[in-house]
């Protein structure tokens, strides 16, 4: 049984002793600590996984647009791209980044969707699992299942460093999204608990020091083709891991090299609007459209009004 979730090393070597798989060791524990039956924890997953999907399909509109008016269409263009049959991507990498952008998208249109781990994360896991249960067939059970592999990896990382991009930047919203997301694909196509553990060090070294710099302050620009690149990194890192590649860095090591990082970051780089892609000439014109004129000669994200 699990006692905590401040190791993913411990959770894999435990699964490893035991001969589980991460995500029976997890929902056994979740039943106990939620005084349910696992039927019950694995019901109540089964419908997240049933509004990733329906975000995944509701988000191919192409007059969905956001309030904003800055975002939305863009999952459209690409599932025209992909029907066209000039993409170099293969069917699992094509689906998800094509899942990634419908799901932020419609996201940021304010649609139902999952926040796994965030809402700026939230196409990341859902690209994953819905391209490869597509190309593979995979029974929602397993599918499901993963996503308790998924859960206990974002516990690790919540405990050892943060999901908030205003607390670490967005290495730890698309960066825990992607090492969850990994460690998901990893179980799936049959890797051992120590693959997982390796796929998730792979995740999040691939993203290090990612900063949180939305334009306008929304969750639009430049979060959803980062979801798509998150949803790519997790699929490469899981395929790595699968190979029997290991992560030179243990680990619980790398999240905790992502806590100093975050930690190092300027506030202007953490979810503030006011540093990185939010602080272009671009940016501030959209800001100011969006929201009115700056007035205090501010050279940052041009929203405050004083």
């Amino acid at each position: 049984m699990i006692e905590r979730y401040d190791s993913v090393a411990y959770l894999a070597k435990l699964a490893t002793e035991e001969n589980k798989k991460i995500s029976d060791l997890v929902l056994e524990e979740q039943a106990v600590a939620m005084e349910t039956t696992v039927e019950d924890i694995y019901n109540q997953m089964l419908e997240n996984y049933k509004v990733m999907k329906d975000s995944a399909r509701d988000g191919l509109n192409d007059t969905l647009r956001s309030n904003s008016g800055i975002t939305g269409g863009d999952a459209t263009k690409f599932y025209s791209y992909l029907q066209n049959g000039t993409s170099s991507l293969g069917d699992v990498m094509s689906q998800a980044i094509l899942t990634a952008i419908s799901v932020s998208e419609y996201n940021a249109a304010m649609g139902k969707i999952v926040a796994s781990p965030t809402g700026g994360s939230c196409g990341i896991l859902p690209a994953v699992l819905v391209s490869l249960q597509r190309k593979y067939n995979i029974p929602d059970k397993d599918i499901v299942n993963s996503m308790f592999t998924a859960a206990a990896i974002g516990m690790v990382i919540a405990n050892l460093a943060s999901l908030s991009g205003a607390e670490g930047g967005c290495q730890a919203e698309c960066g825990s999204a992607a090492a969850m997301s990994a460690g998901a694909m990893v179980e799936l196509r049959g890797g051992t608990p120590k693959m997982v553990a390796n796929a998730v060090a792979i995740a999040l070294k691939n993203i290090l020091g990612l900063v949180c710099d939305p334009v306008a302050g929304l969750v639009e620009v430049p979060c959803i083709k980062r979801n798509a690149s998150g949803a790519a990194n997790a699929i490469i890192s899981a395929e790595i891991a699968l190979s029997g590649i290991e992560s030179v860095i243990p680990v619980d090591e790398v999240i905790e090299a992502m806590k100093r990082v975050g930690d190092m970051m300027h506030p202007f780089l953490k979810e503030t609007a006011k540093g990185g892609l939010a602080a272009t000439p671009t940016a501030i014109k959209l800001a100011n459209k969006i929201f009115g004129s700056n007035t205090t000669g501010c050279t940052g994200c041009g929203r405050c009004v004083k």
